[in-house]
């Protein structure tokens, strides 16, 4: 909810800190951005250049063959958990609204086709790791995840499609315990991401 606080800060007090990092005109004017507070006033060039230094090793990929609305909240949790790289696979535009403006602070890579975008993969050696809920996908929470992947949703409804299904080598779903079929796919790259993330805190793999 918003109270009507302004959200950043104001003006940096003279004399300003002297390290290129930092972008004169967010000094002079103040920083609004939403940013953590160790990266007020920093140029975005500098805030991405200290994100790859601890980057995560997942990559995250979208199908985007109807213009899913959902792209956006998934470029918005790869920024939060700290995904190496997006990868929209399909149709190059997408609605960036829900991003919040984080896509500044994100690797995002275009990929035409399926076929391009599994080429990709296999040159750059990572598996490919559906996300999906249907016969034969394993549960997330208990199949070990190589440290190196990409998770690979398809669009809202209809789900993974089935040429990329074929170049997954997984399918995992995320076990549901009411009575709809199946969540969102913004929320459902959330949930993976973090297990992602959570299983490299604590090694589980």
């Amino acid at each position: 909810m918003n109270d009507g606080r302004e959200v950043g800060v104001g003006p940096h007090p003279r004399p300003w800190p002297e390290n290129e990092r930092y972008d004169p005109d967010l000094l002079a004017t103040g920083d609004r951005r939403n940013v953590l507070d160790e990266y007020r006033y920093w140029r975005t060039e500098a805030i991405v250049a200290d994100l790859d230094t601890r980057r995560h090793s997942f990559h995250v990929a979208i199908e985007n063959f109807q213009h899913d609305f959902n792209i956006g909240t998934i470029v918005r949790n790869a920024n939060a958990f700290l995904a190496h790289t997006v990868h929209i696979v399909g149709k190059r535009r997408w609605n960036r609204r829900g991003a919040m403006v984080t896509d500044r602070y994100q690797h995002i890579e275009h990929h035409p086709t399926v076929e391009d975008f599994a080429a990709w993969a296999a040159d750059a050696d990572i598996p490919l790791i559906g996300i999906d809920i249907g016969e034969g996908s394993a549960p997330i929470e208990t199949t070990p995840l190589p440290h190196r992947c990409v998770l690979v949703f398809g669009q809202e409804g209809p789900g993974l499609s089935d040429e990329m299904t074929r170049h997954c080598t997984e399918i995992l779903h995320i076990t549901q315990y009411g009575s709809t079929r199946s969540i969102n796919v913004g929320v459902a790259s959330g949930i993976a991401m973090y297990e992602f993330v959570r299983r490299q805190a604590t090694g589980d793999g």
